[in-house]
Parts: structure tokens; C-alpha cells; sequence
């Protein structure tokens, strides 16, 4: 039987042991971790910048510390930050401005040779004070919301002192952390910090090809259809070049556009045969949005006509987020996606050449989204309609074949960076993965 106090709290004896899930091999027999304050072995750091030569640095949730003029464009603290904090290398800035990913503010670590400067009125800076724990170790530590998991205990609900987090020194120095324990510590934490830091390493390489893809496939639509201003592109593929010149016409001349049909909200539900398209189903960029566990299903009765078959194309007439505006999909499977309101069907004329595909990234050119979101009404959320797009004009070829070759590349480049995108995504999860468990769980350190 396992023995209590007289509370009912487990003995200290008691308590599970405090291990990670995964361990290095040559580290598996050297013992139990344990928790030290982070008063024990950093201190908060008061030196200001005076007279030194510094860069001004920002934060980015998630990022990390980044100067003001990368970020802004500009130094924000003017000619004048001699009153900021001094940060130098393996130093650690807590900004203390809640964001969604971490609401109890984030902890970067500094870890260029030059002195750089933060301000003093919303970030809190400390120092290792010893070998112990690694600067790269903790900053995983930090990066898996360590601090806001105990910091949240003591921020009182819209708690802010000069548009930043109350948090006192003590409470930030009371927080637990987890470390190797024995003469290995020091070698255990860095295999771990240099683990996830090739993971990290891999990650920058495939998002670095995914970004170079993206920036080919923009370089190559400004080639394969015409700038604004234009009707002919400046490039096409060498069987059309002796063909029939583009034509440029409104969208009116070759389409209808349809509006939704508002279903009624009580039979909307989380799960259902027929997912109800909503704006949040497209990408800003184009194309259809699985949301998963945010998925909208309607379980009521369905007007037959507003039953999607596979390839038939929407647009987003509402802007419920910047730049989604004019954004389409195709629709990916047949009798399973409703025509909601707010998103426009869109049906080629009788007679005109059509291929959907192509016209899909017709609407991802810039000229037309430019087009279609200066004619939209609305302050806060910008909407449009079947009319307005209608007078939208656009140059095309006139044949079905060069709209089917220019789909044809540039589906085959979208394919290439969704498959790149997978495998970021992977990484990414892989990541988590690791960071969950190469620390001991959050509810074991204490």
C-alpha cells in the first residue's frame, strides 16, 4: 500500500522517479535527474547598456531575439538606449508580453558575440552562473514553455504593468528546472541540446527549400502570365508561340459566379457525411484547407444544388483573414462539400475554352487579387461579390491545350512544394516528439 501523509500527499520517498521517457545510451545508468531553482543557478541581470556599442534587439515569439531593425525596418529606441539592458552571449531575455503560443511571455537566449540591448521596460534578463545548466540545454527548456507552465501560477487574469506581464523576480527565480544529476550532467545536457539542434538545422535546410520552390513558382507565373497592364505573357511554351494571341476579357465574358446557400447554424456539428465549406477551408496563397478537428459538418436537410462534385471551383468572397480574399479551391472529392455562403461557384460560359486548373491560378495572380480586393466594400472585413468579380478583367489564352500545359507545370510545382511542405511538417513533429520526451513530463517536476 502506498503510504501518505496525513494530507493525503504522497510521501516524498514515494514520488515516481524523475526521468525522461528516452535517454542516451551511455547515459542510461547515471541516476534519477533533479530540480534545481532557477535562483540556484542563474541570476537577473540589472547592467544597462551606458556607453557601450549595442544592437538594439526585439523578440519574436517562437523566433527568438531579433534586432529592431530586422524587424521594424528602423531602430525604435532612436539615438538614445543607454538606459536599455546589456544582453551578451549565453545571456537570457524574458520578454514579458503574453502571445498565443506562449501566453505567460518567452524566454530567448542570446547567443551572438556581439552586445546587444533590450529594453528594460518589458523584459527581465538572467545569467548561468556556472557550467550548469548549459545556456542550449535550458533554452529547449524554455522553448517547451517550461516557465509559463509554473509562471501562470502567479499571473493574476489581465495582470499588466505597462502593457507587459506582472511577474515579480522571485517567482521567476522560484521556477523548477529539471537537470541530469551526477559528474555526467553537463555532457548529458549538451548531447541533448545538440540532438535537437541538428533536428533544428535539418529543419532550416527544408524550409529554405520549400521557400526557394514558392520563390520559383512566383518568378515563373510573372513569366507564364501577363503583368498588369499587359495582355500578352512574356514567356510560353515553344508549341504555342506561333499561335493565337491571349485575349483579355472581363470575368463576366467567360463565367458565372453563384452564391451560397446559408445553411441553418443548428445543424451545424463537428462531425457529419458532408463538410460545410467555410473561408477557413482556403488557403491565403489558394487551395483547399483540411481543418481537421475544427472541421465543420451540417446534418441537416441539403438542397441538392448545393452538393459540390470533385473539380468544380469556389472563391472566397469574404476576407476572414488578410490576403484570403479572391483566394479559390477545387473541390477534392465528389457529394461530401456544401457551396456555403460567402464563397462563390465558379461556371465557365457556354463555349468558352475552360480548364479549370488554369483559372485556378489565374486567381492567384496578383493583377486579379489587386483587382478583386480594391473593389471590395468593407472596413474591417473586406467583402466582394459575383458582380464585382465579374468586371474584373483578365487576359487568357484562347485554347484549351496552353491553359491545360501552363496548369499542367505549375500543378506539378505545387505537388513538388506540398511534398517538400510534408516533410518540413514531419521534422517539425518529430521535434515535439523528442522535446517530449528527452524531459522528464511537466507534472514530475515540482
Amino acid at each position: 500500500m502506498i503510504s501518505k501523509t496525513k494530507t493525503g500527499a504522497m510521501k516524498e520517498h514515494d514520488k515516481p522517479a524523475l526521468v525522461p521517457k528516452l535517454r542516451f545510451p551511455e547515459f542510461r545508468g547515471a541516476g534519477e535527474w533533479k530540480t534545481e531553482t532557477l535562483g540556484s543557478v542563474a541570476k537577473i541581470s540589472t547592467e544597462k547598456v551606458g556607453d557601450n556599442t549595442c544592437i538594439p534587439m526585439s523578440i519574436t515569439s517562437g523566433v527568438g531575439l531579433v534586432s529592431q531593425m530586422d524587424k521594424f525596418g528602423r531602430i525604435i529606441a532612436g539615438s538614445s538606449y543607454a538606459n536599455y539592458l546589456l544582453l551578451k552571449k549565453n545571456d537570457f531575455a524574458y520578454n514579458k508580453s503574453a502571445t498565443k503560443e506562449y501566453p505567460e511571455g518567452f524566454i530567448a537566449l542570446y547567443s551572438d558575440d556581439e552586445l546587444a540591448a533590450v529594453p528594460n521596460s518589458i523584459f527581465t534578463c538572467f545569467r548561468i552562473k556556472g557550467e550548469s545548466p548549459v545556456p542550449q540545454y535550458l533554452n529547449y527548456l524554455f522553448l517547451g514553455n517550461l516557465h509559463g507552465q509554473w509562471l501562470r501560477n502567479f499571473i493574476e487574469v489581465g495582470a499588466r504593468a505597462h502593457g507587459s506581464l506582472s511577474i515579480e523576480e522571485d517567482d521567476l527565480l522560484a521556477l523548477p528546472v529539471p537537470l541530469p544529476s551526477g559528474i555526467a550532467s553537463v555532457r548529458e545536457q549538451r548531447k541533448i541540446a545538440d540532438c535537437l539542434s541538428s533536428v533544428d538545422e535539418l529543419m532550416a535546410a527544408q524550409a529554405r527549400k520549400v521557400d526557394a520552390l514558392k520563390a520559383h513558382k512566383k518568378g515563373l507565373m510573372q513569366q507564364l502570365f501577363p503583368s498588369e497592364g499587359e495582355i500578352q505573357p512574356r514567356r510560353r511554351f515553344p508549341e504555342f508561340q506561333n499561335t493565337e494571341q491571349w485575349a483579355k476579357k472581363p470575368f463576366s465574358d467567360l463565367c458565372d459566379i453563384k452564391h451560397g446557400y446559408a445553411f441553418e447554424s443548428e445543424f451545424f456539428s463537428s462531425e457529419g457525411d458532408y463538410v460545410l465549406l467555410t473561408p477557413g477551408n482556403f488557403y491565403e496563397q489558394g487551395g483547399y484547407r483540411d481543418r481537421g478537428e475544427k472541421q465543420k459538418y451540417y446534418t441537416g436537410e441539403i438542397p441538392r444544388d448545393y452538393v459540390l462534385a470533385q473539380g468544380d471551383m469556389l472563391v472566397a468572397m469574404t476576407e476572414q483573414a488578410s490576403g484570403l480574399l479572391g483566394s479559390p479551391i477545387l473541390v477534392p472529392e465528389s457529394d461530401k462539400f456544401l457551396h456555403n455562403q460567402r464563397l462563390g461557384l465558379v461556371m465557365k460560359k457556354p463555349g468558352i475554352a475552360w480548364a479549370s486548373e488554369f483559372f485556378f491560378h489565374v486567381f492567384n495572380t496578383q493583377p486579379v487579387r489587386t483587382a478583386i480586393h480594391d473593389t471590395a466594400s468593407g472596413l474591417k472585413v473586406r467583402h466582394t461579390s459575383p458582380t464585382k468579380i465579374g468586371d474584373v478583367a483578365v487576359s487568357v489564352p484562347t485554347t484549351l491545350p496552353e491553359q491545360q500545359r501552363i496548369a499542367s507545370c505549375l500543378s506539378s510545382l505545387d505537388a513538388m512544394i506540398t511534398a517538400e511542405t510534408k516533410k518540413l511538417e514531419a521534422l517539425k513533429t518529430l521535434k515535439k516528439g523528442l522535446m517530449q520526451q528527452l524531459f522528464p513530463s511537466p507534472e514530475g517536476i515540482s
